[in-house]
């Protein structure tokens, strides 16, 4: 089992900056969902940016969410350190 997500910063191009329990940073790229059912609604940028963590997961006012699990298996570390 992956570790929850603690924060999450939408940010430009459909990605999300996720901060999971233990401190790992990863990027997680939205675009390739927006295409299907029910999550054509977050190409809308301030619907998008209007995401927030429930019970360790990503959802949004509508409905539409991604599991932890998803999110880690399928998303890239980010070294803030070597970025800075």
């Amino acid at each position: 089992m992956n570790p929850d997500i603690i924060d999450v910063q939408p940010l430009d191009n459909y990605r999300l900056r996720l901060i999971f329990e233990g401190g790992e940073v990863r990027d997680f790229d939205v675009k390739p969902y927006l295409d299907f059912g029910i999550f054509v609604e977050l190409r809308d940028v301030a619907y998008f940016k209007s995401v927030f963590i429930e019970f360790g997961s990503l959802e949004w006012p509508n409905g539409q969410g991604l599991s932890y699990d998803t999110l880690y298996v399928k998303s890239k570390p980010i070294d803030l350190e070597a970025a800075a």
